[in-house]
């Protein structure tokens, strides 16, 4: 049999700089619903605000989240460079907490820029450090992550106390739109501290502003302890990376993460900046952040501020959930989830889950004497399982749905709604929690309510989220019946 004809190679070959680099597809739609954006289009944009965008970039290894179907599909997150770069591209080798590494791409020109987003790269996620020193960032990051429902003029007079906290400190922040709902602000400092230290000030940074204005921000790692406009201090972690100044971000209108001056911040709106106007200011402005590595400092005011939080009995706050267990670190769990020890005895756990604690308290959770520990092993024979205590939780959460589709998620909570009108009606904006959870090989929403400000005769009950497609579910499941 004949083969068939091969497919006609549409590819555009663009010369950047007497680099020729490969533009495979170049009508593929990325945004089709509310504007039409082909991938060279994309291209196009990325090379007219080269100069800004590399300024974010160059000499940073980058993660390459990858939208390879378009914005308008899930991406993929891939950290390792691929093979047979280009020689206009280089790389440079990052560890990770888990103790892996990677050669990761480091992207230096026009060209190397072209070819990343060749690879769906639209978004550009670099690490705060540079390739002379992985292991000491050289900027603090700041990222105003709103809970559902708040304004966007909140998180602008959250930025605005942000500034004057870091002026405070002797540090210049450098602040853009995220793109999305958010603001990002960046000083640079001296490349002198460890992740971990830089995580300290960050947390410090976030308990400041919170105090400053505790209606508007919040520190409070877990969702369902959030109000307003959420601090990520955990951006600061090592191996956490936001997309850089000019990144495209995937939302209908094509708008991308835009480069501000701190007097344009009181009345920007982040529907200005799109792939079609920011070429027209970045040609007429230039870039607010043409200073940014110029303008590095301390760290120290912010770290004495940590250590005075310290003293006053503020320690650590929650890692994310793939960093090991820090020193100092409270319980990593969710506060309605969460038992006292003292519970967890009255469930029949003291023997199994916590031995060696339950043998070394008293009743009352007062440290116990070797000779009262053996004494009671030897004479106590070993008490009755109890029946489990029903535990009321802290915050009263409800999984309303589960999804790999957004939307179908959504409208789950719009039927959820609807069916109980009483009760929906008294939940503020930030009682609903859309969780975006992220697994090895997939990407799925879980909605939940908080009923806090729902009197208790008029809470519903748990029921069956609809839909109810959790993706975790099939080896769960699996592993549970293996133990049995």
């Amino acid at each position: 049999m004949p083969r068939p004809d091969p497919k006609p190679d549409d590819a555009e070959i663009l010369t950047i700089d007497g680099h020729q680099v490969r533009i495979s597809n170049p009508a593929k739609l990325y945004f089709s619903r509310d504007v039409q954006i082909a991938k060279l289009d994309i291209v196009k944009y990325f090379l007219t605000v080269a100069p800004g965008a590399l300024g974010g970039i160059a000499d940073r290894p980058i993660v390459l989240k990858r939208f390879v179907n378009g914005a308008e599909a899930e991406p993929f997150y891939q950290k390792r460079a691929p093979e047979n770069l280009p020689p206009f591209l280089r790389t440079a080798t990052l560890s990770f907490p888990s103790g892996r590494t990677a050669e990761e791409v480091v992207v230096d020109n026009p060209a190397g820029l072209a070819w990343v987003v060749n690879l769906g790269c639209i978004e550009l996620h670099p690490h705060p450090v540079r390739t002379a020193d992985l292991d000491h960032p050289d900027q603090l990051r700041v990222d105003l992550d709103p809970n559902p429902g708040v304004e966007f003029a909140d998180v602008r007079l959250v930025a605005l106390e942000v500034k004057a906290v870091l002026q405070d400190a002797g540090l210049t922040g450098f602040v853009k739109t995220s793109g999305s709902r958010g603001i990002h602000i960046n000083p640079p400092i001296h490349p002198r501290w460890t992740f971990t230290e830089v995580r300290r000030a960050a947390l410090a940074l976030a308990r400041a502003v919170e105090r400053r204005v505790p209606a508007l921000a919040s520190s409070k790692w877990w969702k369902e302890e959030r109000h307003g406009v959420f601090l990520d201090y955990n951006q600061n972690a090592k191996d956490r990376t936001t997309a850089s100044a000019y990144s495209v971000r995937p939302l209908p209108d094509a708008r991308v993460s835009a480069p501000l001056h701190w007097q344009e911040v009181p009345d920007c709106d982040p529907a200005a900046f799109t792939v079609f106007t920011m070429p027209a200011r970045f040609a007429a402005s230039g870039d607010p952040h043409a200073a940014i590595a110029a303008s590095a400092a301390s760290l120290e005011a912010l770290l004495d501020l940590a250590a005075r939080d310290e003293a006053e009995g503020l320690g650590d706050a929650p890692w994310p959930p793939h960093f090991a267990k820090a020193e100092g670190e409270p319980k990593r769990v969710q506060p309605s989830k969460a038992k006292s020890f003292a519970n967890q005895i009255g469930e029949g756990f003291g023997a199994q889950r916590f031995r060696k604690r339950s043998q070394s308290t008293d009743d009352l959770g007062a440290p116990r004497l070797a000779s009262e520990t053996w004494e009671a092993a030897a004479t106590n024979p070993k008490p009755a399982r109890k029946a489990p205590a029903k535990r009321t939780p802290k915050h009263p959460l409800l999984t309303i749905a589960n999804s790999s589709d957004k939307a179908a998620a959504l409208a789950g909570l719009v039927r959820w709604k609807t069916a109980n009108p009483e009760a929906a009606a008294l939940l503020a904006p930030d009682d609903i929690l859309v969780d975006r959870m992220r697994g090895s090989a997939y990407v799925w929403y879980r909605i939940r309510v908080n009923l806090r400000n729902v009197p208790e005769q008029l809470r519903p009950a748990q029921s069956t989220p609809d839909p109810d497609d959790d993706p975790t579910r099939t080896w769960r499941t699996g592993e549970s019946a293996a133990q049995l």
